[in-house]
Order: C-alpha cells, then structure tokens, then sequence
C-alpha cells in the first residue's frame, strides 16, 4: 500500500513539472567569466606564494627557484667587495686571550734584510701568500705567491698586487687588503717548469722607488738539496706596466773581476739587493764564496731599466745610503686584561642593542611585507570586479544588439563607466584628504598646547591686577578662617 501510495505521488509531481516551462539546469556556459575567474585565482595565488616566500626567506633559507638561484649565481667583480678587519673570536670557555695590536713600520729596514720565512707550511699547503711591501703613497700592495710541486719536490712564484681601499686608515688599509680583490696577472713570474727535481725558484720584494713607481724584486734560484745558486733582480714600472730583467749588473761584477784575474764564471758567488738609493738606482752588494771566509766583491749600483752599471765602492766598510720607502705592519704587544673585558663588556651591550634593533626592523619588515600583500590583493580584486562587470555588461549588449550597434554601444557603456569610476575614485580621495586634514588639525593644537606649556614653563607671565586681588581675597578669607578656629579653641 505504502509503495502504491509512493508511486502515485512521484507521477503526480512528474506531470505538474512537466506541465510547466522546462528550463535546463546546465544552460549554455559563459566560459569568458570562468576565464576571468580562473585568472583571478591563480593570481591570488601567486600573491599569497609571493607573501609567504618573502615571509620565509627575511633571512635566507637556501630553498629558491630556478630564477633566483641564477639572479644570487650571477658573476660579481672581485673589485666591489667588501672585506672587513679580521677579528679574533673570542671562545665562550675563554675568559682573556690575548689580542694582537698591530703598527706600521718600514719595510726595508735594515736593507736587504727582508727574506721568506717558508718552512713545512709550503709543503703541507703547496700554495703560501708571503708577507708584502706597501707602497709609500699606501695606495697598493705587491706581495709574492709561493708554489711547491709535490711531483718534483720543485718551487715557482709570482708576484700579485693588491690595490687599497680608499678612506681608511693606513693600518685599516693594511688589514683590509685580501687576495679577493687583486689583479689576476702576475706583474713577476719565475720558471715554472718540473723537469728539474727540487729546483727552488722564489721571488721576494724588496722595497718601492721613492716615488712609489717602481718595486724592486730579488729570484733566488737553487736547489733545495744544494743550497742557492744565484739571486737575480728585477723591476717593475707601474706607469708603462713593464718589468726589466736586471741581470746584466751580474755580466759587468763578472767582467770587472775577470779584468782583475778573478774568474768568477766557475766559482760560486752571488749578489745581495739593499734597495734603491736617491736616484732611483738599484743598489747591490756582491760575495763570493771561495773558501771558508765570503770574499767580499764590492758594491754596485744599476738604472732601474737595466742599462747603467757601475762599482760604487769596494770597500767593505762603506755604508751606502739606501732609501727605505715601502711599508709593512708588525705586532706590537696584546691590549691588556683590563681593555679586553672592558672591550668584552661593550660588545655585550652593544650586541643586546643591535639585537633588539634586528627584532624591531623584522617586525618592521613583517608589517611591510603584510600591508603590500592587502594592497597588491586589494588592487587585484577591484580589477577583477570591473573586468567580471564589463564581461557580463557586453553579454546584455549581445543578447539585444549586434554588428557595429553592439561596438558602438560598448564603447558608449565604457566611456560613461570610466567616468563614473572617475567620479568615484575622486571622492575617496576627497574624503581621505578631509581626514588627513583633520588629522593635521588635532596635531598642529597639540603642538600649539604643548608650545604654550612650554613656554609658561621657562617664562611665567605675571599675574594682572584682578589677579592679584582675587589671589589677596583668598588669603584674607583664609586668615579669617585660621582666626575663627583660635577663638574656637580658646573658648574650649
């Protein structure tokens, strides 16, 4: 009975329905708006991905794009870097160590003295950046390169130059320079052939010209099993970008003692470089090693280029003048207990202030990052509505007007809509100037109060004579009073 009764009722609804007007539930789509939707999403999408990645990536992550990863692995010019001090870290086990104070001194000084300090460092590390000569006007440094060839048990060297920051200190100058920042070519080369075992090439610097134009070199070439065979000089001229072999200073002390009956050609002897004297000239000093006792061969002087030699003296008591024009930095000393934990105790605070500065500026940054997101998503909604409008407009125009009528009245709709947004946009703007302006207003009169409390404050007007009267009356009124409770009391 029950499903008689069901059956009845279901045909019934089914011939009202039918009897009236059957419209399709899935009518014919809009696939323009669903376009424009569609569009919408995924830009809201990108908006909340551009939010959320600059929200994670406030200090860097790793995690990148594509894009990103190669904008962060673009090539940068070695010469724009920054470089600080180096500074000592100090471990927190550690209550004091001990931090080096560093001066500058001259470099050539004594003359000549100046020698590479190698040591199993070269071997274990192959490559060993030597000390360097800082030119007289502290504008750049020229230090040699040291390489040891584990194949041959050889050695060869170059020799770089650094140039200086600009605006430091002649010490921060000094610290600052890195190996980062110098020239890729080599101003002084040695042979760098292997075919010779433990043949030891090395250049040193040994000092600047006094203008700072030149820089004097010394290659000492031996064998690390035989001790030096010779020592040769070179120069190298800043202005034109050139070096000059000095050797043939060797040929003119061999020609001198050959004329003297000494055949220096098959004996062991070598030259010692002191620097340039106050004409620029290189100046030398020659030994031979015939027996026990170095034979001393005189003091020689050379041009700059190679062109002039000539015996100085050959007195081995002679002191010639040397001019010592590059400079160097040295330890002098540690900063005492004292400074270091008062140095200790400054770095504390100064990391508490910096601390909180970092907090507050990525708080600052959070909020920034936040509003840009509701600005971009705001500006983005308001074009989707007027895009989504004009769309569903121009189907009403359609569905009533064709050809060029339905141009001409899109056209018409767009402009009285443009001017309508105008209108609009014109009216926010006038009522977020009004409150700007009243905002303006509560400021200027708290300004003016707080100017007039001010100013009351260091210049107390004087009192007018009302005033002074009602102030008179008030004291008056209080005598009487104080006079009424004595009376009271006595009375009492």
């Amino acid at each position: 009975m029950k499903k008689l009764l069901l059956t009845l009722l279901v045909i019934s609804i089914g011939t009202v329905s039918y009897g009236a007007k059957f419209s399709n539930p899935f009518g014919k789509k809009d696939f323009k708006s669903q376009e424009i939707k569609y569009q919408y999403e995924v830009q809201k999408e990108d908006l909340q991905y551009n939010r959320d990645h600059r929200l994670i990536n406030r200090k860097p992550t790793g995690y990148m794009t594509v894009e990103e990863y190669e904008k962060a692995s673009e090539y940068k010019e070695k010469a724009k870097l920054e470089f600080d001090v180096p500074k000592i870290e100090t471990p927190s086990d550690f209550k004091y160590i001990p931090k080096p104070i560093y001066k500058i001194v001259k470099y050539n000084d004594p003359p000549g003295k100046t020698e590479l300090s190698l040591g199993r460092r070269l071997f274990l590390k192959r490559q060993i950046n030597a000390q360097g000569v800082v030119s007289p006007d502290f504008t750049k440094l020229v230090y040699p390169a040291i390489y040891y060839y584990n194949d041959s048990g050889s050695t060869a060297a170059d020799m770089f130059v650094i140039p200086l920051n600009e605006g430091d200190t002649n010490l921060t100058k000094i610290l600052k320079a890195n190996v980062a920042k110098r020239d890729p070519n080599p101003i002084l080369s040695t042979e760098k052939a292997i075919d010779n075992y433990a043949a030891f090439r090395s250049l040193t610097p040994v000092d600047f010209s006094s203008d700072g134009t030149k820089v004097l070199a010394k290659e000492k070439i031996g064998s690390s099993e035989d001790g030096i065979w010779e020592t040769r000089i070179h120069t190298y001229d800043f202005n034109n970008k050139t070096s000059y072999d000095l050797n043939s200073l060797r040929e003119a002390i061999e020609y001198y003692w050959r004329n003297k009956g000494l055949h220096l050609a098959g004996k062991r002897w070598d030259i010692y470089p002191l620097g340039f004297d106050a004409s620029n000239n290189v100046v030398v000093q020659a030994y031979g090693y015939t027996g026990n006792q170095p034979v001393f061969l005189g003091i020689w002087s050379i041009d700059s280029y190679g062109n002039s030699s000539k015996l100085v003296s050959l007195d081995k008591n002679y002191s010639p003048s040397i001019s010592a024009n590059g400079y160097k930095i040295v330890q002098d000393g540690v900063e005492t207990y004292q400074t270091v934990q008062m140095q200790e105790k400054l770095d504390k605070i100064q990391d508490k202030i910096i601390e909180k500065q970092k907090k507050a500026e990525d708080k600052k940054e959070i909020k920034q990052i936040k509003e840009d997101y509701k600005y971009e998503l705001k500006e983005l909604h308001a074009n989707f509505k007027d895009e989504y409008r004009d769309n569903k407009k121009l189907q009403t125009f359609a569905g009533s007007t064709e050809g060029t009528d339905l141009e001409d009245t899109y056209k018409n709709y767009q402009q009285t809509q443009l001017q309508k947004d105008i209108q609009k946009t014109q009216k926010q703007i006038d009522k977020t100037q009004k409150q700007i302006d009243k905002l303006d207003e509560k400021i200027q009169k708290i300004t003016d109060e707080t100017q007039n409390i001010i100013n009351n404050t260091i210049n107390p007007q004087p009192q007018t004579t009302s005033e002074q009267e009602s102030s008179e009356e008030e004291i008056d009124d209080y005598d009487l009073l104080e006079g009424e409770n004595e009376e009271q009391q006595n009375s009492d």
